[in-house]
């Protein structure tokens, strides 16, 4: 490859991994072309892009963009998934694609600027979505105000009883 082109290689890594909220890093040794490509089109709805670099280029994209944690996972062949948006979301496609070809192995990543092995990805991607874990939180603080609001109407209601028992009470005298 030559040096011009090299540049360029590095100063496009060096913007996607400046622009990329997290990234996630694996080993594709063993998948197919169409296999990865079916990865690619996986992830591309859900905000993020793989792509399969020279780990000589990439270190020095990272250095270069303060991406320094990803230095270590940048042996062997390398696949980094650059996420713009939920980087859970795509830990569980890359862990089930893992899981299904029995081929792709996580190395790690950095999330949310911490850096994670291969283990921390593995549990990122077993937890919830963020969808799902908004209508949990929503459920948790919905439950005591509707205790309350219960509780709260039992007073009235209780009145309209007691009301009602002493006007029976009346008619039948």
């Amino acid at each position: 490859m030559l040096k011009e082109k090299k540049q360029e290689v590095i100063a496009e890594l060096e913007q996607e991994l400046a622009a990329a909220a997290s990234l996630i890093v694996a080993d594709y040794r063993g998948l197919g072309v169409s296999q990865l490509a079916q990865l690619r089109r996986e992830l591309r709805p859900l905000g993020a892009e793989l792509h399969v670099t020279k780990n000589t280029l990439a270190r020095i994209a990272a250095q270069r963009a303060g991406k320094e944690g990803l230095l270590e996972f940048l042996s062997g062949p390398t696949a980094i998934a650059f996420c713009k948006d939920d980087a859970s979301a795509v830990a569980k496609a890359l862990a089930k694609a893992a899981k299904e070809t029995e081929v792709l192995q996580i190395k790690g990543g950095i999330i949310d600027g911490e850096v994670l092995d291969a283990q921390g990805v593995k549990v990122l991607a077993a937890l919830p979505s963020r969808e799902q874990l908004h209508a949990q939180l929503v459920v948790a603080l919905n439950g005591p105000i509707q205790g309350f609001a219960s509780v709260l109407s039992q007073i009235p209601r209780g009145l309209v009883v007691a009301l009602d028992q002493i006007e029976k009470q009346k008619a039948a005298a």
